[in-house]
């Protein structure tokens, strides 16, 4: 009961927050969001299979450009519709196209992908629209854009949650152990990794579209920024990708360093980015949570 009950209630004071915040106090609130949205989506599909992706950002920036361009010429829920769909439609594209690549494979190919995109809508703006960035007038507030992200990052949550007692997560988690098994034992690899990829696929989508009219000005180099993938990795590793509340555990105090860092080293800060992504790979590979569970058990043993 207790399981249901305080996440309802800290959702509940969470979505309150913007009647007390400060305007720079929920702009930092609406970052906290969407970096937990984006690092449990990418968790969703990663954490279980293992599969490192760094296509992040190109979903986050499609979704992002899409209202940019239909937000003068469709109602906003319309336009999110539009987005999630062409979310979903480049995961099947990719998905059926690379999702049997393993390893580095999958990573230098999905960290490609990102730039492909981009290069391709500079093309397109500069060579057929003649212009390079489009605004956004949308009437959202800043407190409207919060209120969005934390729905999706609770829907994300749930569906994370659903997904683990289901058979689907079943399957994903033995995918992740071993393949070859996985196969033998019937499950439908190519299937089940595609419903995981595109679910995730879709939320990365909608949490670029929510979070774009922030921006105001978009255009390929902003939306498509490489930094957002990294972060998102490292938040979900850090906080564990296989625990449903890893990916926030890891995400509210990273996006807090680096908001403080990006401000007072602003040129110097990406090497604190790189040196933090080494020590969660070597030092914390199963996340914080893990962490604390193997330690606690040797302590245990110890006492023993």
């Amino acid at each position: 009961m207790m399981r249901i009950f305080l996440p309802v209630v800290g959702l509940i004071l969470l979505a309150l927050l913007p009647l007390w915040l400060s305007d720079y106090g929920l702009g930092l609130m609406v970052g906290v969001a969407t970096y937990v949205t984006l690092a449990s989506a990418w968790a969703l599909f990663s954490g279980p299979t293992h599969y490192v992706s760094l296509a992040t950002v190109a979903f986050y920036g499609i979704g992002a450009y899409t209202v940019a361009v239909l937000n003068e010429a469709l109602p906003y829920p319309l336009v999110l519709m539009v987005a999630g769909a062409m979310g979903a439609g480049l995961a099947l594209i990719v998905g059926l196209s690379t999702l049997r690549l393993k390893g580095v494979y999958f990573v230098i190919f999905s960290f490609g992908l990102a730039e492909l995109i981009r290069q391709l809508i500079t093309w397109y703006e500069v060579t057929v629209t003649g212009t390079l960035g489009r605004y956004i007038f949308l009437e959202i507030t800043t407190a409207g854009i919060y209120w969005q992200m934390l729905g999706l990052g609770a829907l994300t949550l749930l569906l994370t949650a659903w997904i683990h007692r289901n058979r689907l997560g079943l399957a994903l988690r033995v995918i992740g152990d071993d393949e070859a098994v996985a196969a033998h034992s019937g499950i439908h690899l190519g299937r089940v990794k595609l419903i995981a990829f595109v679910l995730s696929a879709v939320i990365l989508t909608l949490a670029g579209a929510i979070t774009s009219p922030r921006y105001v000005y978009v255009e390929p180099s902003i939306v498509f920024n490489p930094t957002v993938s990294f972060l998102t990795v490292i938040m979900a590793l850090l906080g564990g990708a296989n625990r449903l509340w890893g990916p926030m555990l890891g995400a509210v105090p990273l996006f807090l360093l680096f908001e403080w860092l990006s401000a007072h080293f602003p040129d110097s800060y990406p090497i604190f980015l790189g040196l933090l992504f080494i020590a969660v790979v070597f030092v914390l590979p199963n996340g914080v949570i893990a962490g604390g569970e193997t330690l606690r058990h040797k302590l245990r043993e110890a006492r023993a």
